[in-house]
């Protein structure tokens, strides 16, 4: 709360030297001009002048007595010395903001609320890039690419990289003011000694010829006191950046000069640095450090409950579970998967029981043991899962089946390295054996969770759905859809294909994604959708039995409107900037590809392989396939028939003769769009990782985090 108040306030009070530099755009600074001059010209234009002084903008100041006998300060030209403008007093929101900045309305009590905040904000921010740091694995990574979890993850970790230096000198300087203010640490005044030698001349010179005000510059000065008299023990008082010098009023020869102390440059030091009065573009960036400061209060807060994630809750005790499920997450992500899991096998009549890995112990009834985990840092254990492998080699267990799960991501070099070094442990023990090899899943991928779902269905004998997709980003309000085509029902693959126009002016891009719920009943399913170049939504749909959206689709006519809403789906957009693509895609997958074909502009080579039982199936877009061949928006297609004749193929079995095509594309830059089945998606994961290692010396997540992998498969 009170490091909320101080950055609302900070933002309110950076306004002041912004708004100041506006409003006074039209009053000359102050640079070279001779201060000599100046002071002569200051005295012969008013009655008397009393202070001069220079704002941190270099705009002059001065404060007389003018003619009538009436005490006036306003700003003075530094050449003529003659008035060019009002002063404008600060308004009642800065006077506000600056007290509720400084003392929270408490005084003394609030200072010091208010400095040991600015202290704690000092700590947050060296242990946030402290975490920065090991989340970058090491120093040397702190400016390499983050990896983009969510919108608030990102942010926080790309805005407190950005901004760490201008957040410690505003929580330190802050402390220093505060303890100034409080006179914990006084601030030492000057006193000067005077010479009785200087008081003796009576010589008399003007200002303008004084060598000392010549050798003094106006960036120089904070104030000039004036003489209050014309006695030659009244001198001019010169405050500067780092000094006090006095000047005898007659001969202009200086008469004392004292630096200030350790304390008062350190005080005058943290003051500008804090309030930014002396450059516009350190208060601008102060304005930013501080509007960064209240979103690092939302996203932290949006962080700490994400990592809460799902609740961990148990319906037996542990030691009547045969299936134990451990959890190892940083960030509370992984849970989700774990938590899905335990309610799919309870469903099957299995007793599941999850636990976090530190928590391990002895499980009497364990027959089965699954672990999920991430890696942290420099692939280190999750906070989580410190533990685990001494209390596993401590503890006593029966024999009993393994798979482990990790979830990492490929854009780091430890990728799940903490779910190998725990799949060592539990190889090495005799007792145990393995029931899956290691799974790891890149960035959360659902696709990929699914692959080792289907894995596990099979070694297992356990029936489980698949993981339902859940989305990740935000669906667009909900819209009408008209019905423009609908085409009929392919018996072969038994599907269809539905054109939509939305009824509004739609932004969508082929490899987005429809949201689409037969009633308010029932769940959305998500659709990948192509984008004709009429700006329709071109959805390909394989008809079940039982499926309630399916057959929701097709028993809709022309003229019909359904409510659908669009779901952003940036990672599966067509690359604006690759010299070539490769689409591959099984079934309906094709769907978003015919959309990127067609609009294809640029005539980016493309080769689309697809697969599908029979040639029948073909029929169902061959027109879209053969346009765009013509056009030479497509460059090659090539089909694969599982069901068609003796040869049966795969799309994995067309692709293994096309691997110098496959290792050109990758090698120059070009990309591989993936949409279909997690069956297939596996297969050709596995089929261009020998590709890679074996034509490229390189692992295939070497182009997946340069982008040149895209997957959008179900």
């Amino acid at each position: 709360m009170f490091i909320a108040i101080a950055a609302i306030t900070g933002c309110i009070l950076a306004f002041s030297p912004l708004e100041s530099e506006v409003s006074n755009y039209d009053i000359p600074k102050a640079s070279n001009e001779p201060m000599g001059i100046f002071i002569h010209n200051l005295k012969q234009n008013y009655l008397e002048v009393l202070e001069i002084s220079v704002k941190p903008d270099n705009r002059v100041v001065a404060s007389v007595i003018t003619e009538d006998g009436d005490a006036a300060d306003f700003y003075v030209d530094p050449t003529t010395a003659l008035k060019v403008g009002h002063i404008k007093e600060d308004g009642k929101v800065y006077k506000f903001a600056k007290t509720l900045h400084r003392s929270l309305f408490l005084h003394g009590t609030g200072r010091v609320f208010m400095m040991i905040t600015s202290f704690l904000l000092f700590l947050i921010s060296i242990t946030g890039f402290i975490l920065i740091i090991k989340r970058q694995q090491g120093i040397r990574n702190i400016l390499s690419k983050i990896v983009k979890d969510n919108f608030f993850q990102f942010g926080h970790v790309y805005l407190g990289r950005l901004l760490l230096i201008p957040i410690i000198l505003i929580s330190i300087t802050g402390v220093v003011l505060s303890i100034f203010q409080l006179k914990i640490v006084s601030k030492t005044s000057i006193s000067h000694e005077v010479n009785k030698a200087f008081l003796k001349d009576t010589s008399n010179v003007s200002e303008e010829d004084f060598e000392a005000f010549n050798n003094i510059s106006f960036t120089e000065i904070k104030s000039i006191e004036f003489p209050f008299s014309t006695d030659v023990s009244d001198f001019y008082r010169f405050y500067l950046d780092d000094r006090e010098v006095l000047i005898n009023q007659r001969t202009g020869e200086v008469v004392s000069e004292k630096y200030y102390p350790f304390s008062e440059m350190a005080y005058r030091l943290g003051f500008s640095i804090h309030t930014g009065e002396n450059s516009i573009i350190w208060a601008f960036i102060l304005l930013v450090a501080a509007i960064s400061i209240l979103f690092f209060i939302v996203s932290g807060f949006k962080i700490t409950f994400k990592r809460k994630g799902a609740k961990i809750k148990n319906k037996y005790k542990k030691g009547e579970c045969t299936h134990i499920i451990l959890v190892g997450s940083e960030t509370g992500g992984t849970i989700t998967f774990t938590v899905w899991l335990q309610n799919e096998l309870i469903r099957n009549g299995v007793k599941a029981y999850v636990a976090q890995m530190n928590d391990y112990k002895a499980f009497s009834s364990m027959k089965q043991l699954i672990v999920f985990t991430s890696s942290y840092g420099v692939g280190e254990p999750p906070a989580n899962a410190s533990k685990f492998i001494q209390k596993y080699l401590d503890t006593a267990q029966s024999d009993f089946e393994f798979a482990i799960v990790g979830f990492g991501s490929l854009a780091y070099p430890d990728y799940c390295k903490f779910a190998f070094d725990v799949e060592k442990v539990l190889e090495n023990d005799a007792k145990v054996s393995m029931l899956l090899p290691l799974h790891t899943i890149n960035n959360q991928s659902v696709e990929s969770f699914n692959q080792w779902v289907l894995q596990y269905t099979k070694v297992s004998g356990i029936e489980l759905p698949l993981y339902r997709r859940i989305l990740p980003i935000k669906k667009a309000k909900s819209v009408c859809y008209e019905v423009i085509s609908k085409s009929d029902l392919e018996t072969e693959s038994n599907s269809f294909i539905i054109e939509l126009e939305p009824c509004y002016s739609d932004k969508s891009v082929s490899g987005d994604l429809l949201s689409i719920a037969p009633s308010t009943e029932d769940h959305d399913r998500l659709y990948s959708i192509g984008i004709t170049k009429r700006n329709a939504v071109r959805l390909s749909v394989k008809l079940h039995e039982y499926g309630k959206c399916s057959n929701y689709l097709y028993e809709l006519s022309v003229g019909m409107v359904i409510k659908a809403s669009k779901v952003n789906n940036k990672k599966f957009h067509f690359p604006s900037n690759a010299k070539k693509v490769i689409m591959i895609a099984t079934g309906t997958g094709i769907a978003p590809f015919l959309g990127m074909i067609e609009t294809n502009r640029t005539k980016v080579p493309i080769h689309l392989f697809w697969g599908a039982r029979t040639n029948q199936s073909y029929g169902l877009y061959s027109e879209y396939i053969e346009t765009t061949l013509k056009s030479n928006h497509l460059n090659e297609f090539i089909p694969a028939y599982s069901r068609q004749g003796d040869k049966k193929q795969y799309v994995q079995d067309v692709l293994k003769q096309y691997v110098a095509l496959i290792t050109e594309t990758l090698t120059n830059k070009g990309v591989i769009m993936i949409c279909g089945s997690v069956v297939m998606q596996k297969e050709v994961m596995e089929l261009l990782q020998q590709i890679c290692l074996q034509q490229t010396h390189k692992p295939l997540s070497y182009y997946q985090n340069k982008n040149q992998l895209r997957m959008d498969c179900y």
